[in-house]
């Protein structure tokens, strides 16, 4: 009990509001860890810790490792995620997603117990247990897709961490396949989606995530298991994928009635066809909860005391920001895959080459050359040195759009796959899709994840799915230390996953490995 006691104790000293008030929670009365659970308001404070680790994940660091070493950005960064210089000595970010993705998993299952606990002894209505287990079970669900989406095959527990017994027996875990690990998840998400509300996340009180991220999760990692299971046929896993995206569906309806440029844009915090942002909110003088995502994806240099970027004046952006080096679009994307001059009404959201003043004249800017800079879907107006109070949206509704296109299409229904494409593209302003042949339309649907959800902070997951990340990467970076060819060249197959930390390995005994990491001597 005495560990038990340490345990939540220090769980109990990061408990803080996961925004400034929609997730503020109700600290009266708290007593020992023992008696935690005994009113609702006191669960929830518990879930509210659950939200906690992924601000600490979604920073501009994980910006650059699943968006800026892929075929639509790169970044020539001082930091060395960026050139992949990584390895289990050296882990670089995937120290602090594996930290913060088992924190996360650690305050779930303690959460979990701890509600079923609390239901039982009749303490929560049958309304209040199916929203908090629903809310609890899906962030936990959130924490296993990020890890086994970056780190592969990881280690599986649901277990709350009780005495040493149980804390010794999960520090020894091994790597444990990631479509079983993804296949248990998506049976323990079913039913507690299906008991809760059927809402949008953005009509949750508070923004809590809930039916709507749990069946998107399902979803996506049912997709992963289509690609990686080599027990359960890829129909199978088409069909579960399908069935969790139509319920997104029926919560959000057509996709037509969100405006790409309103719920697009990461300063507008929970808009309707949001499934997942993660919140920010910053008060000068007051408590910050933000991060620093923007900071990487202005134009710059800003000239000093103003603001002046790249020789254009930005007023939205205000004159405190700090700029660091900026993302780009990689040639591929920018002149490619949404160009210039295309009828495409995302590329002026998505990148910018210009800008137009409140004069309403258009000034280029001085640095663009071939390539533009990221445009005001990532800019913090007003921003106050490296505080970026924008919500970052994870995952919105047109993504599951999408991936309705690709189930279809996978399972041979092609002119439904081209039924929910043309639902991105017309929103966007192009032309209906025409079919031609069925590795054109998947090329078409890649591409068009790529337009759509332009740094939304999974491009190299659907990469590393579709198994093209290496050969899309290094033949469309313009990156020379992600091109193959070049000397300074740093890229290996390996790298389609972040290395499990070697201090990891160590605490395991050797039960951790890297082996696909040392067979390129890493």
């Amino acid at each position: 009990m005495k560990l038990k006691n340490i345990l939540i104790a220090a769980m109990m000293m990061l408990v803080l509001p996961f925004q400034s008030c929609s997730l503020e929670e109700d600290t009266q009365g708290l007593s020992t860890p023992d008696d935690f659970f005994r009113k609702y308001s006191e669960c929830q404070s518990v879930v509210n810790s659950c939200y906690i680790p992924i601000k600490s994940i979604y920073t501009y660091t994980f910006m650059i490792a699943t968006e800026c070493v892929t075929d639509v950005l790169s970044i020539s960064s001082g930091t060395l995620d960026a050139r992949l210089d990584i390895s289990p000595a050296i882990p670089r970010h995937g120290a602090t997603v594996w930290q913060n993705g088992y924190l996360g998993v650690q305050r779930c299952n303690f959460a979990i117990a701890g509600i079923e606990r609390a239901y039982e002894q009749e303490i929560l209505s049958i309304e209040e247990y199916n929203q908090l287990i629903c809310e609890a079970k899906t962030l936990r669900g959130f924490y296993y897709w990020l890890l086994t989406s970056f780190f592969g095959d990881v280690p599986f527990y649901f277990d709350d961490v009780t005495d040493n017994a149980v804390l010794n027996r999960i520090a020894m875990l091994p790597r444990m396949d990631a479509c079983a690990t993804r296949t248990t998840v998506i049976e323990d998400m079913l039913p507690a989606a299906a008991a809760t509300t059927q809402t949008r996340t953005s009509e949750n009180p508070g923004q809590r995530v809930g039916a709507a991220l749990a069946y998107h999760l399902i979803a996506k990692m049912a997709m992963w298991n289509a690609a990686y299971d080599k027990v359960q046929k890829p129909e199978y896993w088409w069909g579960v994928a399908k069935d969790a995206l139509h319920k997104v569906e029926d919560i959000y309806g057509d996709l037509a009635q969100y405006d790409f440029t309103e719920n697009a844009l990461w300063r507008n915090h929970n808009t309707l066809e949001s499934i997942m942002e993660v919140q920010h909110i910053y008060v000068l003088g007051g408590l910050s909860y933000t991060s620093n995502v923007s900071c990487i994806c202005m134009p710059h240099p800003r000239t000093t005391g103003t603001y002046i970027f790249d020789g254009v004046e930005i007023p939205e952006i205000g004159d405190q920001p700090t700029v660091w080096t900026a993302m780009r679009p990689n040639v591929f994307f920018s002149q490619g895959l949404q160009g210039r001059k295309a009828k495409d009404i995302r590329r002026n959201v998505n990148m910018a080459w210009d800008y137009t003043g409140t004069d309403g004249v258009t000034r280029e800017f001085k640095s663009i050359n071939s390539k533009p800079w990221p445009g005001p879907k990532f800019w913090c107006p007003n921003q106050q040195a490296s505080n970026d109070g924008n919500n970052y949206k994870i995952f919105r509704y047109s993504d599951a759009v999408l991936m309705l296109a690709e189930c279809y299409c996978e399972t041979g229904d092609y002119e439904t796959a081209v039924k929910y494409l043309d639902k991105t593209r017309v929103r966007a302003g192009l032309q209906p899709y025409t079919f031609r042949t069925v590795p054109r339309l998947q090329e078409e649907i890649r591409n068009e994840r790529a337009r759509e959800l332009f740094g939304d902070m999974q491009r190299k997951f659907d990469l590393v799915r579709w198994g093209i990340w290496y050969e899309a990467t290094t033949s469309y970076s313009d990156y020379k230390y992600l091109q193959l060819g070049n000397d300074d060249s740093m890229i290996k197959p390996c790298h389609r996953f972040y290395p499990i930390p070697d201090i990891q390995v160590t605490y395991s005994k050797g039960n951790l490995d890297n082996k696909e990491y040392n067979a390129y001597g890493l």
